[in-house]
């Protein structure tokens, strides 16, 4: 499938990447031009902010409008910032208490993104890769599941360090594969897995135990995050379907071709346990 290639540069000094987001800034920084729909946000430079399509890490530093800043269970959102900075050719990486990167040794390295838009925040939702491309920058070149295993999208998620997170206009093709790898790392137990409760359920009451123990889907997290800053204090998760209801975040259930909202898949049982009844990978989510 086609999707846009362009070299250039990852960098991670004065910023804080994660294990889905880092900067890139393309050799030739007029390329952004080129791409359909919702445009990059750039700085001066040309340098945009990525979002790894098709996954989704622990979150380090997440804000909920009028809350404060928030963290998922640091062992696992730490190593996957660690995992991808190491897998694009990062060494010696110094953060400070804020999770700046301070010092990296080297100060950038090469690589490459796949990317067929931007996000409503204008960050490029992108395959990335690293090294020499595999086409001529600025083409557009069809994208297949060989090409994937090349990217930290895919890696991240055979190393157990991400969650499938999947829109509407990732290809098929590619997102069985990235089933495919989840499949496997979970079954083998890999990274945060076995302290997965995005199914199974995780006990909640208020903050606190969603941001030191409870190992859940992002996204789960973030829209959780936000109800309980919203309630004042309030720790019970009980009315959590019926905020997750006036949001209405659409998605699609691949497994029984169902058009619904989140709030359909989200349970809360006994007042304060939460989950979801469809595995992270069985829902296809409307950009919003």
């Amino acid at each position: 499938m086609p999707m846009l290639l362009i070299e250039g540069t990852y960098k991670v000094l004065h910023a804080s990447p994660d294990g889905d987001s880092v900067r890139f800034y393309p050799n030739d920084p007029d390329q952004w031009d080129l791409l359909r729909g919702r445009q990059v946000r750039r700085n001066r430079t040309g340098g945009a902010q990525l979002r790894l399509d098709g996954i989704d890490t622990l979150e380090t530093h997440y804000r909920p409008p009028h809350g404060p800043e928030l963290h998922q269970p640091p062992p696992f959102a730490q190593k996957a910032g660690e995992e991808l900075l190491t897998w694009l050719g990062f060494r010696e990486v110094t953060r400070n208490r804020q999770g700046i990167v301070t010092e990296a040794v080297p100060p950038e390295v090469p690589g490459y993104i796949l990317t067929r838009s931007a996000d409503k925040y204008g960050r490029c939702v992108a395959l990335a890769g690293r090294g020499a491309a595999p086409g001529a920058s600025g083409s557009h070149i069809t994208v297949d599941v060989a090409l994937l295993k090349q990217t930290a999208n895919h890696h991240q998620l055979t190393q157990g360090l991400a969650y499938p997170t999947f829109y509407r206009m990732l290809y098929v093709d590619l997102r069985k594969e990235m089933t495919k790898a989840v499949t496997t790392a979970r079954s083998t137990g890999k990274g945060l897995w076995p302290k997965d409760e995005t199914e199974s359920g995780a006990k909640l009451n208020g903050l606190a135990p969603l941001t030191d123990s409870s190992v859940m889907m992002p996204k789960l997290f973030r829209r959780l995050a936000d109800y309980f800053v919203l309630n004042d204090g309030d720790p019970s998760p009980a009315g959590f379907p019926d905020y997750l209801a006036q949001r209405d975040d659409r998605l699609f259930i691949l497994s029984n071709g169902q058009s619904t909202g989140f709030d359909t898949v989200v349970e809360v049982t006994n007042g304060s346990t939460v989950r979801l009844n469809h595995p992270p990978e069985d829902l296809v989510f409307e950009e919003g």
